[in-house]
C-alpha cells in the first residue's frame, strides 16, 4: 500500500564565512537544487565520511 512519508525539519541558525555561502550558491545553482538541500547533502556526506569510531559517537 502506498505511504506518504514527511521529512521533520527544523530551524537553525548559523553562521558561514561568506565565501563559502557564495562557492555554495554558485554550486548549488549550477547543481539545480535548493542550498538547503545542498547543505543538508554536503553535511549527511561530511557525517558518513567520518571514521566509524569518531562518526558514531
Amino acid at each position: 500500500m502506498f505511504e506518504v512519508k514527511k521529512t521533520e525539519y527544523i530551524n537553525k541558525t548559523f553562521r558561514m564565512p561568506v565565501d563559502l555561502v557564495k562557492q555554495l550558491e554558485i554550486l548549488a545553482q549550477a547543481k539545480q537544487v535548493s542550498l538547503n538541500n545542498l547543505i543538508i547533502q554536503c553535511c549527511e556526506y561530511a557525517l558518513n565520511s567520518l571514521d566509524n569510531d569518531k562518526g558514531k559517537q
